[in-house]
């Protein structure tokens, strides 16, 4: 995101909808998000929410033109069993309660009987609260490092004030305009003063409603303003002409539309007034008018329906041709609102028609895996990116027709390379098939099936951008690459398996006992090896080894196949968490692991004949051959018994027909998978392990295991010595020290428990709640 356009309520929209994030793998999707607010102190920024968030709805009285009403009347809507109003299916309803604090909807026999109604959703919904379970406040949602902004806000009674009547104003404020400073009483006020271009843009989002609420002296004032500065009167002009002035962008209009495009979403009226003023000879600038944008996504829209109808060279050259006229469409407002999404999928188009004009080569698959790691895997995540970005039928259709065009015939052709090369110099198993399973204590795999390697890229991206360290590696999945075989081949149990004759499921059996692996045998091997196996939501004794799993990227893609892409991203996200939680628990390292990754193709996978009588099993990349059969395909030595044969698809083709996503056969999409090792700090640095925290009340005592010379704090911002709560202090022989809020007004308040080395860097942190957990 922009850091421009990253507005308070940019992050506190995002801050709300993660905590709908769930894993499916073992829950639900929730009912709805409860937003308790006792004070009702976010109420004056749910005006400009319902612009942003469609699905928001609001404890009150019934007024449904604003998505308001009783709480009967909100799990009636939650439940879908009003015909009106509606919520997108696709969403999780948003229920925002002011006036009504979390411990109020605890049990419906001391719950008001008025929020009866509600009680039962905070058990299949969730709450957007603190992780001590308080109700966010506008000063903790600011300050706070663990689910906040982390700015640095002072806390005295004028600053809180301030804050309250700004409230309005600062949701449309970029957050970068608010960090690196201390924030006070005066800041807050200034956002409330002397801003003429807000003033406007509120008022054209809701021309009467605006005058309506502003008292005389106020709207007077405005309208003088308006006069000397912009040239046009409110009531004389009207909003129709304004909206055309501001469209023109010319003299001091132009400070009133930069404005706009910081958040046009702030304003959501606003577009269709826009509508309304576009003037019939148009000589202004064409990123001002809704229709102008409308015009070029239709012009887009054929354009790249045709460029999916010709031969991959041309192809190319017709996508760059509209890239060149089109890109500019990124910036302009519309772009922001998802009005533009066939602009946004063009970049990531032209991106893979600039990558794919030459061939990836090799002299072998070494070279080859080397050639992707350095870049090539960018083409991959730029396909996905493409599709991902459009959503109606037609847009995926003009996008996944030149997609195909451009991608499918490079795909191809780097497979087919390597399964030639393949015939030489096999990926076998003595060349690195398998992870590296030692692990000293302090190790925990987590098994993401399917993460592919452009994929993974983007989960070291964010890793790296919450200050994760992480060290990056690529190995060959085991062969074929499917599940069966490949995921025993990267775990820590990995030697006490083996292979004899290749049956229907491609998995090897236990050593010891010739059976062959099943998932309760799996666990049982790892706990004979001393290794945990952690639940989805478990995090263990990080003094010992451990293997969880987490991710259904590979589940989604069998079922979702062309849809694949839009569902990326809220698994790396579901990652992302899992990772936090471990390494928050007191993991040394988390080493991300898988087993494969895949292929995908949205207008779907080419099929290949494969009799049935040549084969004991088929599935969509790969086949256990039957006896001594000779096949007409390429064939690959089973991980487990390299003297057992499986037959895989020749370039991306399948043995079945109608997928659009598969593996299990030889491509570097299916069988080059990462492996990464994430640690808190620098991979290799002995860093200090904070391996206890209590509190007494606000008294917090501490004890980290690590050298001398080193001391503790806290702080509300990690990085900021200003923040710090009382005074430092420096560890005892034993790792342990005591830490002391004087504050009683931060209990429940989000911090950080930072380790100094001896220049006050901070060289380990956990974050905690002033008090402890309620």
């Amino acid at each position: 995101m922009d850091s421009s356009s990253d507005t308070v309520i940019d992050r506190l929209t995002a801050a709300i909808e993660a905590a709908a994030v769930y894993n499916p793998n073992d829950a639900v999707r929730p009912a709805a998000i409860l937003w308790t607010d006792s004070a009702g102190l976010w109420e004056a920024v749910v005006p400009r929410l319902r612009g942003v968030i469609p699905h928001l709805l609001t404890l009150g009285d019934y007024e449904p033109s604003t998505n308001t009403g009783p709480a009967i009347w909100l799990r009636c809507i939650v439940d879908g069993v009003l015909d009106e109003p509606t919520v997108n299916p696709e969403a999780v309803p948003l229920l925002y309660l002011p006036g009504v604090g979390r411990q109020a909807l605890g049990a419906a026999e001391t719950c008001p009987a008025h929020l009866r109604p509600l009680v039962e959703l905070q058990y299949r919904g969730v709450c957007w609260t603190q992780k001590n379970g308080k109700d966010w406040t506008v000063e903790a949602f600011l300050a706070s490092n663990d689910g906040g902004l982390g700015l640095d806000v002072a806390r005295d009674a004028a600053s809180r004030q301030a804050m309250s009547r700004a409230l309005s104003e600062l949701a449309a404020t970029p957050v970068s305009a608010l960090a690196g400073k201390r924030l006070e009483a005066e800041d807050f006020d200034r956002l409330l003063t002397d801003d003429l271009p807000r003033d406007v843009l509120v008022w054209l989002n809701d021309p009467q409603g605006t005058k309506a609420a502003w008292d005389a002296q106020r709207w007077e004032a405005f309208a003088s303003r308006c006069k000397a500065a912009l040239g046009f009167h409110p009531d004389g002009d009207g909003a129709v002409e304004a909206a055309e002035r501001l469209g023109e962008r010319e003299a001091s209009w132009d400070a009133v539309w930069r404005r706009f495009e910081e958040a046009p979403s702030l304003y959501p009226n606003l577009p269709t007034l826009l509508r309304q003023a576009m003037p019939d000879m148009l000589a202004q600038p064409r990123s001002s008018w809704p229709q102008c944008n409308d015009d070029d996504e239709a012009a887009l829209r054929h354009g790249l329906a045709d460029a999916g109808k010709l031969p991959a060279a041309a192809a190319r050259s017709a996508i760059l041709d509209l890239e060149r006229a089109h890109a500019e469409r990124r910036a302009w407002p519309w772009a922001r609102l998802g009005q533009a999404p066939l602009a946004v999928a063009l970049g990531h188009l032209a991106l893979v028609a600039e990558r794919t004009a030459s061939e990836l080569g090799g002299a072998s698959p070494q070279d080859m895996a080397a050639r992707y790691v350095e870049g090539a895997w960018q083409v991959d995540l730029a396909a996905l990116d493409s599709m991902a970005a459009v959503k109606s039928n037609a847009d995926s259709q003009a996008v996944g027709g030149a997609l195909n065009a451009i991608y499918s015939p490079w795909l191809d052709a780097a497979a087919r390379h390597l399964q030639r090369l393949a015939e030489n110099t096999p990926l076998g198993a003595d060349e690195g098939a398998s992870t590296d399973q030692s692990a000293q204590p302090g190790t925990v795999f987590l098994f993401a099936d399917g993460l592919r390697f452009d994929v993974s890229q983007r989960l070291v991206h964010k890793l790296e951008a919450v200050g994760r360290a992480v060290d990056v590696a690529s190995r060959w999945a085991a062969l074929p690459s499917v599940t069966a075989t490949a995921k025993p081949a990267c775990s820590p149990i990995a030697d006490q398996l083996e292979g004899g004759a290749l049956g229907e499921n491609f998995q090897p059996d236990v050593s010891a006992t010739k059976q062959p692996l099943s998932t309760d045998r799996f666990r049982k091997l790892l706990d004979t090896a001393s290794v945990q196996y952690l639940a989805a939501d478990a995090a263990g004794d990080p003094n010992g080894v451990a293997w969880t799993e987490e991710g259904q990227l590979d589940k989604l893609g069998h079922s979702a196949q062309g849809k694949l892409a839009a569902h990326i991203g809220e698994q790396i996200d579901l990652l992302l968490e899992r990772i936090a939680v471990l390494l928050d628990a007191g993991w040394r390292e988390v080493r991300v692991v898988t087993d494969h990754g895949w292929l995908w193709l949205p207008s779907g996978l080419p099929k290949v004949e494969l009799p049935r009588y040549l084969v004991t099993t088929r599935w969509s990349r790969c086949a256990a051959i039957a006896g001594a059969s000779q096949v007409a395909v390429p064939t690959v030595p089973w991980h487990w018994n390299a003297h057992e044969r499986v037959a895989v698809g020749p370039g991306i083709a399948c043995f079945v027909a109608n997928n659009a996503y598969a593996h299990g056969g030889l491509s570097l999409q299916e069988c080059l998978v990462p492996s990464l090792r994430v640690t808190a700090g620098a991979v290799g640095d002995a860093a200090p392990a904070i391996v206890n925290v209590a509190w007494t009340g606000l008294r917090c005592r501490v004890r980290v295991e690590a050298a001398p010379g080193l001391s503790v704090a806290l702080r509300t911002q990690v990085g900021n010595a200003d923040s710090t709560l009382g005074q430092p202090r420096r560890l005892d022989d034993d790792g342990a020290a005591s830490l002391l809020v004087a504050n009683d007004d931060l209990e429940g308040a989000t911090a950080a428990i930072v380790v100094l080395d001896a220049n006050g860097n901070v060289v380990a942190r956990q974050s905690t709640i002033v008090g402890g957990e309620d």
